[in-house]
Parts: C-alpha cells; sequence; structure tokens
C-alpha cells in the first residue's frame, strides 16, 4: 500500500481556521488549536444572534411606538387596536421610523386610527 502524505490537506484545514481568525489577539489568532476554539465559539455566537437580532429590533420598534403614542395620549395597546380597526397596515418598523423622524406625520396617523375607534373604546 503506498503512503499517503496528509500535509497539504492539514494545512489548508488549518489555514482556513487561521484566515477566520484574523483579527484576535496572540494566540487566538497564530495557533491552531486556540483560534479553532475561539472561531468555533465566534460562530455559534454570530449564528444565534442573528436571530436575538430580530427580537431586539422588534422590541425597540414597541418601545419608541409606545413612547410617542403616550405623547399623543393614548398607550401601545390601544393604538395597535386603533390602527386595526381603522384598517391602516403600517408594520411596527415603519410606525416606530415615523415616530422618530416625523412626529407630526405619526399624530395624522394617530389621529385618524382614534376617529375610527367606537364611542365606547
Amino acid at each position: 500500500m503506498t503512503r499517503v502524505k496528509r500535509g497539504v490537506t492539514a494545512h489548508a484545514r488549518h489555514k482556513k481556521t487561521l484566515t477566520l481568525a484574523k483579527g484576535y489577539f496572540h494566540g487566538r489568532r497564530k495557533l491552531h488549536k486556540t483560534a479553532n476554539e475561539t472561531v468555533m465559539k465566534a460562530l455559534s455566537y454570530a449564528y444565534r444572534h442573528r436571530r436575538t437580532r430580530k427580537r431586539d429590533f422588534h422590541r425597540l420598534w414597541i418601545m419608541r411606538i409606545n413612547a410617542a403614542a403616550r405623547l399623543e395620549g393614548i398607550s401601545y395597546s390601544q393604538l395597535m387596536f386603533a390602527l386595526k380597526t381603522a384598517g391602516i397596515e403600517m408594520d411596527r418598523k415603519v410606525l416606530a421610523d415615523l415616530a422618530v423622524q416625523d412626529a407630526d406625520g405619526f399624530k395624522a396617523i394617530v389621529d385618524q386610527a382614534r376617529a375610527a375607534l367606537p364611542a365606547s373604546a
């Protein structure tokens, strides 16, 4: 049986890991074992946080809408109900951006939604 020299394959695999470890300090950048541990952990964090980022933004939008709505004298939940009743289909991202960038436009939407509410609510 012929001899198989694996140096090229191992070197390529190590180089791939060390390339991903660019920007790390000391052995985390230079030593394969340490760099590999760090890169694996970083990749798992990146995967996890790509999902939590979506939650974080959703929470931020709700906080911004709530703050702007309370300045108009209505709570977040009442505003969302009023928007649904009025048939205004705006997502939270757009509403939050409107609340921050264009207070008058947000006020107009709140007034329009409030007008669509039944008298008892």
